[in-house]
């Protein structure tokens, strides 16, 4: 019963946990690098059409400031 008990909670941890644990934040600042070539700022959570993403702060080549979403989920730029 207790091995039971134990199976549970621990499914009900997983599954409790935020989706934002699917893409690191580091992995979120790699994606916006292969995207841009540019140099990560900042990176912060954010949400694009209902669906979690992180929002990333890139310098490009040029010196031009943008914004990359790159999904949660799939790890894409959006």
């Amino acid at each position: 019963m207790k091995m039971l008990t134990s199976l549970m909670c621990t499914a009900l941890m997983a599954l409790a946990n935020p989706a934002w644990a699917q893409l690191s934040q580091d992995d979120a600042a790699a994606a916006a690098q292969r995207a841009t070539g540019g140099r990560v700022l900042s990176v912060e959570r954010a949400e694009s059409g209902g669906r979690p993403a992180w929002r990333v702060k890139v310098v490009t080549a040029r010196g031009e400031v943008r914004f990359v979403l790159i999904d949660q989920a799939t790890g894409q730029p959006r």
